[in-house]
């Protein structure tokens, strides 16, 4: 069986957006892919993820990972500049 990968990239047209919080402009994941994410986590935790929902995740949590680095960069940037 051949698994696609994912790249975290392909994610982002539907998969984030901004959102305005004190002064900040953040990323976040969209409620269609927050969903999306959860059900993968609980079907992991439940032992039940096939291959391809395996390589799904990865690429979701990397863009995670990602957004969340970039909102903490953003945000030291605003608390130097206070």
């Amino acid at each position: 069986m051949t698994v696609t990968l994912i790249k975290p990239s392909s994610l982002l047209p539907k998969g984030i957006q901004t959102q305005r919080i004190n002064n900040l402009t953040l990323f976040k994941f969209t409620e269609e892919l927050g969903q999306r994410m959860q059900e993968l986590l609980d079907k992991k935790k439940a032992n039940t993820l096939d291959s391809e929902e395996i390589v799904e995740l990865e690429a979701i949590a990397e863009l995670d990972n990602i957004f969340s680095y970039i909102n903490a960069v953003i945000a030291a940037q605003a608390n130097a500049d206070l």
